[in-house]
């Protein structure tokens, strides 16, 4: 039999696979219903509004960064807030790094204790287990106005000044819940029988925790480290009760320059932030890849 034509080697190439892996009759059904699904449909019509919902004002803050002037007529082409943004913008860089600094300082903390407290729920069985789960879901559920204040009253009954400390200390137990969240799901689909073996093999608890658990829901660990710097980076409420002078952060600085009218020199650093949020998503997605294509 020749095949001379690139459409008739694919599909005989799709009949010999599907000649090795039967597929299920789920699977047919489900492959059925979406080869004769319209094109137009109420799925595809609601899909597609959300996506322009959620990213029509991010196109609208790129383009309106290279607007030659303030308001929102386009006069012309410019880079000259790019400009402004790297050489005459010391308070807003301050800001950028105190927010950077406390972010990457809190998702560590939180991600290294809210992993510990996963595996310790997960693993072990002891009084009291149900309710500290519980509990600990309490600041996902919470307003972050009544998280603020009452955080705001801690650090008052205790005298610790506001600053840096405080802040980091709120965003830590902020976003530890969301840590302890995500690594217990990546471990309800963990098989323990692994650990039974290392076990077996002689490993210790120690062991058995760096060398064969923490390696295999690092996905999960990673996700939740970057969950974390996001939350963090972006919060407002709970920042603005609990900082203190010389602890302004950008979300804080960009709020105190509502009242003069917002400078386009944030729709620069928003195009700087979607950059470098899109290349580290990229990295650590080619990176977790990688992870399992090595297992």
């Amino acid at each position: 039999m020749s095949m001379n034509r690139p459409t008739d080697l694919y599909h005989h190439l799709v009949s010999r696979l599907a000649k090795k892996r039967p597929v299920s009759e789920p699977a047919r059904h489900a492959r059925r219903a979406l080869q004769n699904r319209p094109r137009l449909s109420l799925s595809n019509t609601v899909m597609a509004l959300s996506v322009v919902f959620l990213f029509l004002p991010l196109v609208v803050i790129v383009v309106f960064s290279f607007n030659r002037a303030k308001g929102m007529v386009w006069t012309g082409f410019s880079t000259g807030w790019y400009e402004k943004l790297f050489l005459d913008s010391d308070k807003l860089w301050s800001s950028f790094s105190n927010s950077l600094i406390i972010a990457l300082a809190s998702a560590g903390t939180a991600t290294v204790l809210g992993t510990l407290a996963a595996i310790g729920v997960n693993w072990y069985r002891f009084k009291f287990r149900t309710y500290i789960q519980t509990i600990s879901f309490l600041p996902m559920i919470l307003p972050e106005v009544i998280l603020g204040i009452s955080m705001l009253i801690f650090f008052s009954a205790v005298n610790l000044p506001l600053g840096m400390m405080t802040i980091y200390i709120a965003h830590t137990s902020f976003c530890l819940p969301f840590v302890f969240l995500m690594v217990l799901a990546r471990l309800d689909e963990f098989d323990f029988s692994i650990i039974e073996a290392s076990r077996d093999l002689g490993a210790t608890e120690r062991q058995t925790l760096f060398k064969v658990i923490i390696p295999a829901v690092l996905p999960g660990i990673l996700s939740a480290f970057l969950m974390s710097v996001t939350l963090s980076l972006e919060d407002f409420v709970i920042t603005f009760f609990v900082s203190g002078p010389g602890s302004t952060t950008l979300p804080l600085y960009v709020f105190s320059m509502v009242r003069y009218g917002i400078s386009p020199v944030i729709n620069a650093l928003s195009l700087v932030l979607i950059l470098g949020t899109m290349i580290i998503a990229f990295a650590l997605r080619n990176f977790l890849k990688s992870i399992a294509a090595s297992k």
